[in-house]
């Protein structure tokens, strides 16, 4: 009964269009006040959910994200990809440039939707102008937008590693996330190249000796952002939140004074929407923290283990399930409030099986960032639909293929845990 009271609560208040903070908050108490534990408890994990030192990692990295990607990096990471994709002369070239774009900036925004908007932005036209359907290149922008929810410096990893309570090192999931990341762009340019020869779309260009040099040039600038980040990191010369910190001040200097196509007078404006962000991020990262006390008050978590246990005792089969419920679940709730309450439940069901928190991090990941492009609640389809100026039911239709692509990925993450596990392992994390 205790649980249907919790759930329940959440979930009419979800069905009354209430926010999902705010929703989990609510939920909270009236959990509360069912087991009979002084509403000040829950208050107090609400504030203790956001008194964390590592929690400065989110504010700082969103900044330096932004800054980078609104300041010009986009467009410079573009130009630096084609000259690298250029010499392959392969069909489907842009669609490549537009995918390898969209790692290097993964390494420094951290988030899909800065990903899908800057790069859109620019490779969206360029690709219509070229001979691509503007849905193709809407779609390939969209699923190339996937690998910043793995690889660092991802917003989600850091959420993860506060959701398990600051167990799993914000580091170790940054480094499991790279191999994961690296085989998605991978994989997501094959089938990009299948389908322009399919369909006879055109070549890549070789880039010019002269220019290639000084494309490179301009946008190593932004890709040092990356060495910053893993290197100071691995390099025990700071930590990650401090990291963070050196990331901002580093993008601005190479924004204002190196790039200089920035005005100063959008700076108050990037500000702006960096702390509403942030804001809404720790507000729902607050009262998350005060509905997963209340489950664990409730023995919530214990109760979802046995109740999979009396399913099947085989560890493949539990992780398929888990990736059934996380794949719908993604379909119907934004990405963070989902980590922030599944991983409580779930992560114990995970361990009983012998799957490591890292490993599974990376599956959570993974399957909830599919979940971002896939309608009702899509954020990043929505991004990318509004950016790409294409109906979402002709977009949801072309990415058919894609969603494909991407669920063979997570299944190869799931059942091969060296993917995740090989470069934390050889780092020694």
């Amino acid at each position: 009964m205790d649980i249907a009271i919790l759930l329940g609560t959440l979930f009419v208040c979800f069905g009354l269009g209430m926010p999902i903070a705010y929703a989990l908050g609510f939920a909270a108490l009236v959990g509360a006040v069912w087991i009979d534990i002084p509403l000040a408890a829950v208050m107090l994990q609400v504030s203790h959910g956001v008194s964390s030192f590592a929690m400065l990692t989110i504010p700082f990295f969103v900044l330096a994200g932004a800054i980078m990607a609104e300041g010009g990096m986009a467009r410079r990471l573009v130009a630096f990809a084609n000259v690298l994709v250029g010499v392959l002369r392969l069909r489907g070239g842009l669609a490549l440039v537009n995918i390898v774009a969209t790692t290097f900036l993964s390494g420094i925004s951290g988030s899909s939707v800065a990903d899908v908007s800057a790069i859109g932005s620019v490779m969206i036209p360029q690709m219509e102008r070229s001979g691509y359907p503007r849905v193709f290149a809407t779609n390939v922008t969209i699923s190339g937008s996937l690998q910043a929810i793995l690889v660092p410096p991802s917003h989600n990893a850091v959420i993860y590693s506060l959701a398990t309570g600051g167990s799993i090192s914000i580091i170790s999931l940054f480094m499991a996330g790279v191999v994961p990341g690296i085989l998605l762009g991978v994989a997501l340019m094959g089938l990009c190249v299948a389908i322009a020869y399919k369909r006879g779309y055109p070549k890549g260009e070789v880039v010019p000796l002269g220019e290639a040099l000084r494309l490179s040039g301009q946008a190593l600038w932004g890709l040092v952002t990356v060495f910053i980040i893993v290197g100071g990191i691995l390099g025990g010369i700071f930590t990650a939140v401090e990291a963070g910190a050196v990331a901002v001040v580093y993008a601005f200097l190479i924004t204002m004074f190196v790039y200089r196509d920035y005005a100063w007078r959008d700076l108050p404006g990037l500000v702006h929407r960096t702390l509403r962000t942030v804001a809404m991020v720790l507000t729902l990262i607050a009262f998350a923290s005060a509905f997963g006390y209340v489950m664990a008050l409730m023995q919530l978590p214990a109760k979802i283990t046995a109740f999979f246990l009396t399913l099947s005792n085989n560890r493949d089969v539990i992780l398929l399930l888990i990736n059934v419920l996380l794949l719908v679940l993604g379909c119907l709730m934004d990405m963070a409030p989902l980590i922030l309450i599944c991983t409580p439940i779930l992560l114990p069901v995970v361990e009983r099986f012998g799957v490591s928190p890292v490993h599974f991090g990376m599956i959570m990941l993974l399957n909830l960032g599919i979940g971002l492009l896939t309608p009702p609640v899509g954020s990043v389809l929505f991004v990318g639909c509004a950016v790409g100026k294409v109906p979402m039911d002709r977009a949801v239709r072309g990415l058919l293929p894609f969603y494909l692509v991407m669920l063979a990925v997570l299944a190869l993450v799931t059942y091969v845990p060296f993917f995740s596990l090989w470069l934390p392992g050889v780092l020694g994390l």
